[in-house]
């Protein structure tokens, strides 16, 4: 069973919003972080957290776990998805049964479907011995489930390439992008036909995904060789680079124009903030230890970003990059999502557990 324990503040609080918050005259930047509560379960171990729009939030818990876990906006336990697969039973030729780990998840603009990357797999005939580390080498492929998000079964198996991470579906639903860490490439995958049509090399260590809102062009961090490029998705080619990545970039996130780019460098410690239109640097905060995850206010006014070492969750204000609170979250998170219907901002701790806040 899982827990779900109640504010530790003594600011009274009400219960988990489950409907819709009332409008309330404020952009996002005039609001402030409030506790709502948090979430345990032996097996929480979540890597990251993303929310479907639709009221559902997917915690992916890796290896150690072997499960992503499905929640409302209550904090209720909805399904939890085993990660083990039979892989002939998909068409994949000479498969076998195996077990993944789940990393990061993206859903289509419906929310009917989320894709679920997995770091290795893990049975007959697989080495999973790769790493963060990892240097080009002959590695094992990996794959990508497509879940049902009414029935929350595996509906099918993609594969793509070495420890796949980050993962982003473009806006018009056609395309779904992975970034292969350990095989220094970029997958692309045509939704309709559930197949990969483009093996895009980057360099080393690619991560974080950002597309347009028009399905034309995405952003790739490229944390082990310090830069960010451009890919054209007609022609799935890299067709330029970004100024002013900085070090170990790692998150991307577009604003809703397209017309800045945020940047979260993870040894720097910092979130760039680049105007695509100038190319350079417009802005910076430093938000604390080893800056992870980003997610983004719908209305583009604030940044929320984890911070892994210090534990905890910092608000930045888009316009001047200014830190507007800094909240302790648990131990170690890594993942972070905004819900616009209910202004919740969910943390996930790599440690095994789920901080959740309302931004009011």
């Amino acid at each position: 069973m899982g827990i779900i324990e109640p504010p530790t503040s003594t600011t009274a609080l009400a219960p988990a919003v489950a409907g819709v918050a009332p409008a309330d005259g404020k952009t996002s930047a005039q609001r402030r972080l409030e506790n709502a509560f948090t979430i345990t379960n032996a097996d929480l171990q979540p890597k990251s957290i993303v929310a479907s729009g639709g009221g559902l939030f997917f915690a992916q818990n890796m290896m150690y776990r072997h499960n992503v876990m499905v929640f409302d906006r209550d904090g209720t336990l909805v399904a939890k998805i085993s990660d083990k697969v039979d892989l002939a039973a998909f068409g994949v030729a000479g498969g076998v049964t195996a077990q993944g780990a789940p990393v990061e998840a993206a859903f289509t603009p419906d929310g009917a479907t989320v894709y679920v990357s997995n770091y290795k797999m893990y049975g007959p005939g697989y080495h999973p011995v790769a790493d963060d580390n990892c240097n080009r080498g002959t590695w094992d492929d990996s794959f990508v489930y497509k879940i049902n998000t009414k029935t929350f079964t595996i509906d099918t198996v993609i594969k793509t390439g070495a420890v796949p991470k980050f993962l982003a579906v473009t806006p018009d639903a056609s395309k779904l992008l992975v970034s292969n860490w350990c095989g220094f490439d970029v997958s692309v995958i045509d939704t309709a036909t559930e197949t990969q049509i483009a093996r895009i090399d980057v360099g080393r260590h690619p991560r974080g995904i950002a597309i347009t809102t028009d399905s034309r062009v995405a952003y790739v961090a490229v944390m082990g060789e310090a830069k960010i490029v451009k890919i054209d998705l007609n022609t799935n080619t890299v067709v330029g680079r970004v100024a002013d990545s900085g070090a170990t970039p790692r998150h991307l996130v577009l604003s809703p124009d397209n017309h800045f780019l945020y940047v979260s460098n993870n040894k720097q410690n910092t979130v760039r903030k680049i105007d695509l239109k100038i190319g350079a640097q417009v802005g910076i905060a430093h938000t604390g230890t080893e800056t992870r995850s980003m997610a983004l206010a719908d209305d583009g006014e604030s940044l929320y970003v984890v911070n892994y070492q210090d534990g905890t969750v910092s608000k930045v204000r888009t316009s001047d990059m200014k830190i507007l609170q800094t909240e302790p979250t648990g131990v170690h998170p890594v993942g972070i999502t905004y819900d616009p219907a209910t202004r919740q901002v969910w943390v996930a701790n790599y440690t095994g557990s789920l901080r959740v806040f309302v931004d009011r």
